[in-house]
Parts: C-alpha cells; sequence; structure tokens
C-alpha cells in the first residue's frame, strides 16, 4: 500500500540522515568500548525508544507545539543540550580521575538486570532534543498524499526512520563490542573518556546554539 516512488526516496534519504554521526552514535561508541556489546545494545534501545515517543507525539500533532512556540523549543533545546554537557562532562571527570573506562562497564555486566543507565542516557538524548521532533514535523509531510490516513503513515514512516537507526546503531555495538578488549588498558581508557567527552560537550553546545 505504501511502497511507492515516494517512499524509495524517502528511504534513500533517511538512510542517508542514518549514517551521519551525532549524539547517538557518540553513545553507542562509548557504551560498547565501556561495557560490551549488551550495554551497547541498551543504549541502542534507549535511543530507539526516545524517538518512537518523538514519532508518536508528532503524529498525533503534539509536537507542533515545539515548532510553533519558540519559548517550548527554547527550553527543551536547553534541558537537551545540558544533558550532552553533562554527560561529556563526567567522561572529562573520569578521564581526570583516572577511572578505568572499563569500570562502569563491569559494574553494569555484574548487574545487568537492575541497571538501566544505558537505556536511559540514549531515551533521554533523544527525548530532549526537539531537532528530532522539528525533522518529523517538516519532513514526513511531504511524503503523506491527501486522502492517506496521515496517523498510519506517520507510524508507517518515522517506524522506517527507527527500523533503520536500530539496525545501524546495533551493527556499529557489534563492531565496537568487539574492540573492547582493548580498552582494558589504562591509557586507552584515558582516550576513550576524553574523545567521548569532548564530543559530547562539542554536541551540547551546538544544540545550544540553534535556532528555532
Amino acid at each position: 500500500m505504501f511502497l511507492t516512488a515516494e517512499i524509495w526516496t524517502y528511504l534513500g534519504i533517511v538512510a542517508l540522515l542514518t549514517v551521519t554521526p551525532g549524539a547517538d552514535v557518540m553513545l553507542v561508541i562509548r557504551s560498547a568500548l565501556s561495557g560490551g556489546q549488551r550495554v551497547g545494545a541498551r543504549t541502542t534501545l534507549g535511543i530507539c525508544a526516545g524517538l518512537m515517543v518523538h514519532v508518536t507525539l508528532s503524529a498525533v500533532g503534539v509536537s507542533l507545539i515545539l515548532v510553533q512556540s519558540a519559548a517550548a523549543f527554547s527550553v527543551v533545546k536547553l534541558l537537551g543540550a545540558g544533558y550532552l554537557v553533562f554527560l561529556g562532562g563526567q567522561s572529562l571527570w573520569n578521564a581526570r580521575q583516572g577511572v578505568p573506562a572499563g569500570t562502569e562497564g563491569m559494574q553494569m555486566n555484574e548487574g545487568e538486570k537492575r541497571d538501566n543507565r544505558p537505556f536511559l542516557q540514549g531515551f533521554l538524548t533523544n527525548l530532549l532534543n526537539p531537532k528530532v521532533a522539528v525533522f518529523y514535523l517538516a519532513f514526513l509531510p511531504q511524503f503523506i498524499k491527501a486522502g492517506e490516513p496521515v496517523l498510519l503513515k506517520s507510524l508507517f514512516l518515522g517506524g522506517i526512520h527507527i527500523g533503520m537507526s536500530f539496525l545501524c546503531l546495533m551493527l556499529l555495538n557489534i563492531m565496537m563490542g568487539k574492540l573492547q578488549h582493548i580498552f582494558t588498558r589504562p591509557a586507552w581508557q584515558q582516550i576513550l573518556h576524553s574523545v567521548s567527552g569532548f564530543v559530547l560537550v562539542g554536541l551540547g553546545i551546538r544544540l545550544a546554539l540553534e535556532q528555532t
């Protein structure tokens, strides 16, 4: 029903957007290298859950508030930027203090059933990013024709993006997880904390400077 020429165009555009590096990619790399593939998978699931919330809110029109209200957009944007800076600051502090990158991962592995931090980090990073909501509101309607069920088509299109994101991030997670053993060395632990910290702080600052 929905597999039209426009959908194939949509698939190509979304594929390009999905492989563009950003906060999601950095979080998965950090999680997989510090805690292994299971921790990276939890981060990935959190990221996709955050996207799911945005898709749903966009489909029912709630996200329109962010687009039409500069104040609402700014509040969510600053919260999201602040959270990225917070995560980056934690990594930089750990690098300065010489906290092993693998320590967090080992703690997660030992208490996997009760530790939801990787999931929450991925979830909040996306939930507090208003650019995701703006993307869905501005982009999805271009692929919905007159007379088509708007809610169903919006969820369908958003689901494609989420599915692609999940597959790409899980592939990245598997690749990074195979390199985890390298990051048991103190020097590499410090590099992981430092690089991920600077990248996350930079992404937070860039988000804070985004215009509506």
